[in-house]
């Protein structure tokens, strides 16, 4: 009888023990389905909205993400604080694009995206920062798989951490919580849609269909009027102050130049056109995009160009360190203050 008990515990045991291994993924396990699910997918599209708390107010983005295998990428961005339109990251096969359809605006990049940094709303990206990092901490939830990894902003060194959040089923992102040195959660984009089987038209990733998005028919056939010319100013000035703004009226418009000097000198300048061109060529950038809470920009040595509600912008200085000049330019945003 005693043998039979010990047989029985001893099955029992080894049953329970068999059901905990199958029901707990380890992390190299985890790591391993996050890879083979992004290989067997031809693509995915998503839906996020990306919350940023990097200024005085949050900025947030409703973000689409189309994404056809293998290099092929689409995100449209739309500040809820931007009325004149979203922007477009674009990459196709002529090369990386930043959209501004609404003010028929278009940047190129040479260099390589989105390989070159930490792209929070991009799946590869994603699981790239997790295996890159052989330290990244492992957590497990009732719904997710949790990861804690460095990050690789090029521009910013305030945000080295990221919290990603995996659902435990699909393997897809959920959340992902950008960290500066305290751990205090700076960036945050939540998830709300996961298609990992979508269909996509022949030219959904090319610049001609994209740049037709949210141009109104007025920009185009070159009619009607911009609204009017609001002069917003930086926020952060690097210990230097406004010591001339000067007005110049264009044939096509109104530009502002305001020039700062003081521990460091730069100039801001904006522009407004009143008829948007018809046609435009890519401006081409030897530099790289940067996310300036309000916009998406184009950083090139000392300058910075974006566009935002309709305007034009570029700040540029040769004292400013790159970190600086990305500083006050996201704070360049819709008060007017001195």
């Amino acid at each position: 009888m005693k043998k039979m008990f010990g047989i029985w515990v001893a099955v029992v045991f080894g049953f329970v023990t068999l059901l905990a291994a199958c029901g707990e993924q380890s992390k190299e396990d985890v790591i391993g389905k996050l890879e083979s699910n992004l290989e067997s997918m031809d693509g995915y599209k998503a839906k996020a909205v990306m919350t940023m708390n990097t200024g005085q107010e949050d900025q947030k983005y409703d973000i689409n993400i189309w994404h056809k295998k293998k290099d092929f990428y689409r995100v449209e961005l739309t500040n809820e604080q931007d009325k004149k339109g979203s922007q477009v990251i674009l990459k196709n096969k002529e090369g990386v694009f930043v959209l501004s359809p609404s003010l028929n605006k278009s940047f190129k990049f040479q260099k390589e995206w989105p390989e070159n940094g930490s792209q929070p709303y991009l799946y590869q990206s994603l699981v790239n920062d997790v295996t890159k990092d052989s330290e990244a901490e492992f957590t497990v939830s009732d719904n997710h798989y949790i990861f804690e990894t460095e990050t690789n902003y090029q521009n910013n060194n305030n945000l080295p951490y990221q919290e990603i959040y995996f659902d435990k089923n699909t393997y897809t992102p959920v959340k992902v919580k950008v960290l500066d040195k305290d751990e205090n959660a700076l960036v945050q984009v939540d998830f709300s849609n996961f298609n990992t089987d979508p269909t996509f038209e022949d030219d959904d990733f090319a610049m001609e269909k994209n740049m037709k998005g949210d141009t109104s028919e007025k920009a185009v056939s070159g009619t009607g009027k911009q609204d009017t010319f609001t002069v917003v100013y930086p926020r952060q000035m690097a210990g230097s102050e406004l010591v001339e703004e000067k007005e110049v009226d264009m044939e096509n418009g109104k530009r502002v130049i305001m020039s700062f000097s003081g521990e460091k000198e730069f100039t801001l300048v904006e522009e407004k056109l009143d008829v948007i061109p018809t046609t435009t060529s890519p401006q081409m950038v030897d530099g790289d995009i940067v996310n300036l809470g309000h916009s998406v920009g184009a950083l090139s040595g000392n300058t910075i160009e974006w566009t935002n509600n309709g305007m034009n912008f570029m700040l540029a200085s040769e004292e400013l360190t790159r970190e600086e000049l990305i500083n006050v330019a996201k704070s360049v945003q819709g008060k007017e203050v001195k």
